[in-house]
């Protein structure tokens, strides 16, 4: 299967296209895109800057994907952004450029990013976020996989959000966000677990209620954050030892401290 490029695209002649590629009218491939088999560029959308798009991703109308870091360090050459497979790109979504020559930008695999969603520069991005409408992250975000941003939430940079949590629609979030929780607020704060994020992804009962005894230590109890460590890991014995050791190891690796 060949690919299929309308007359009124405008894609470079650098730029490699795989098998099954559609470009829409009106649309912007640039010189340095590589763009993997499967791949659907609808009208209006651009994608420039020195991209690799995977597999059977979708960009909708004016999207821009691999747009120069807003990053004002950035001092020339050409930073990259890899992106997966499976992943959708909705109306107006921005995904940035690294800013150092040698940098990228990292998005994983079946991603959704709904409508004005923004992946800014240096970000690292796992699999299976969802991104609803108007948020953004910030320069050198790192985000686990199974992650829920809600509409309209801005994460700070280099605010690291774990696995299977979730950022409340219109949060304001400064600090790092343990896997498995829920914050909310602005600025925002854990309040719970993310308990139907867990169910939802298959998780039994007892990673459950391990998740919330975890929770009500390191969140509820009158311990600072290393004596709640130091419980965890000495003292808790709830349920799940692999669901409260990954949320010790974030809570120890945090640098900008819990939501």
């Amino acid at each position: 299967m060949g690919t299929d490029i309308h007359p009124q695209a405008i894609v470079d002649t650098g730029a490699e296209l795989g098998e099954g590629v559609v470009v829409e009218a009106f649309s912007i491939v640039g010189p340095k895109a590589k763009i993997g088999d499967g791949c659907r560029i609808h009208h209006h959308a651009s994608v420039e800057g020195r991209v690799v798009l995977g597999k059977n991703n979708t960009v909708y109308p004016y999207a821009m994907i691999g747009g120069l870091t807003h990053d004002l360090k950035y001092q020339g050459g050409e930073p990259g952004l890899s992106i997966g497979d499976d992943n959708v790109f909705r109306e107006y979504v921005t995904a940035h450029v690294a800013t150092k020559a040698e940098d990228e930008t990292v998005i994983g695999s079946g991603n959704v990013f709904l409508a004005y969603s923004h992946v800014a520069h240096d970000c690292i991005v796992g699999n299976n976020l969802v991104m609803s409408s108007h948020s953004a992250l910030g320069g050198h975000v790192q985000v686990g996989d199974f992650v829920n941003v809600g509409w309209g939430a801005g994460v700070h940079q280099f605010c690291r959000l774990g696995r299977h949590c979730m950022v409340s629609a219109c949060s304001k979030l400064v600090q790092d966000v343990a896997p498995f929780m829920l914050a909310d607020g602005a600025p925002a704060e854990v309040r719970s677990i993310n308990k139907i994020g867990m169910e939802r992804a298959g998780f039994s009962s007892e990673d459950v209620e391990t998740a919330r005894g975890v929770f009500k230590v390191l969140y509820k109890s009158d311990l600072n954050r290393s004596q709640a460590i130091d419980y965890l890991q000495n003292e808790f014995s709830k349920g799940n030892k692999a669901v409260s050791d990954e949320i010790i190891e974030f809570a120890q690796s945090s640098e900008r401290g819990l939501a």
